[in-house]
């Protein structure tokens, strides 16, 4: 699948909570400044309660999009939630013989699953509209999503972390929002693990439902067979009353104590800044060493 260049056709729908122009503006500001045309999908600004309208509609606007030889790239708008109640309504069959890139992360999870494990094309979790500075200025993020449009990604370097377990992995980079991963358990959409690098991250969590997903993962044999394990950010954590007693990384490190591949904790990415790019679907290399992290992409 090849990267964009400039003058290609980068397409903004919404697969789940609903958005106004405002505060996509910023956006199609930014990706036309990089030289990119910009189209958007025709119903992205209506309403149906929490969502950008029905999932009739925004089913309609990705399927269009998808459909379009012209549309290089597919941008999510924005997360929340609603991209599970329209992935049965769209048809694959076009996008297989002429894949493009599907962009987007935490709802979007939903996608980057269903691309890995049912049609083994790869995607690019990585920053959306909602999140552009509304001032029109670059960060980390964006410029990161920038170099994932255009193929630019060569590695990133993180510092030590005092959970991280060290080692070197290879093998294919996957996963998302770990709720979301937890929530597709069972399903069509369950991730294939074995011998991948996984990728997790979640905000506004209990830190009993972070150790819940944890044991699912664990207890259905995800974990066991990993190559490696990534961990973004864990945002914003929640507590009871009656504390759990273990931080977000304290829980995942327990959990995964018992196995021997490399575990890099506090990767720039997830609900937060910076939100760095990731290409799901493609070899990476882990390397996590005693003073910093590594991760190459081949």
């Amino acid at each position: 699948m090849e990267y964009l260049k400039k003058n290609d056709k980068i397409a903004i729908v919404s697969t789940a909570r609903k958005i106004s122009e405002s505060e996509i503006l910023p956006a199609i500001n930014k990706l036309e400044e990089w030289g990119f045309e910009v189209v958007t999908g025709k119903n992205i600004y209506k309403t149906d309660n929490q969502f950008a309208g029905t999932d009739f509609e925004r089913a309609e606007d990705f399927q269009l999009m998808l459909d379009d030889d012209s549309v290089k790239a597919i941008l999510c708008a924005r997360g929340g939630y609603g991209t599970v109640r329209i992935i049965e309504k769209l048809n694959f069959k076009k996008f297989i013989k002429n894949p493009k890139w599907i962009i987007g992360y935490s709802d979007i999870t939903v996608l980057h699953s269903y691309l890995h494990t049912k049609l083994n094309i790869p995607s690019i979790h990585a920053t959306m509209p909602l999140n552009f500075l509304s001032d029109g200025s670059d960060n980390e993020s964006t410029n990161s999503l920038k170099n994932a449009l255009f193929g630019n990604i060569s590695e990133y370097q993180v510092t030590d972390n005092e959970f991280n377990k060290p080692g070197f992995a290879e093998g294919i980079l996957i996963g998302g929002n770990l709720s979301i991963l937890y929530s597709l358990s069972g399903t069509e959409l369950d991730i294939d693990t074995k011998n991948k690098i996984l990728f997790i991250e979640d905000i506004d969590e209990y830190l009993y439902h972070i150790d819940r997903m944890m044991m699912n993962l664990n207890l259905s044999g995800k974990l066991k067979n990993l190559s490696g394990l990534i961990v973004g950010g864990m945002t914003d954590m929640r507590d009871n009353t009656i504390p759990f007693g273990k931080s977000a990384y304290q829980i995942i490190s327990d959990i995964v104590s018992e196995y021997n591949y490399p575990v890099c904790f506090n990767f720039n990415a997830g609900h937060a800044e910076p939100n760095l790019a990731l290409c799901f679907g493609k070899p990476v290399q882990l390397s996590v060493m005693g003073n910093k992290s590594e991760l190459k992409f081949l």
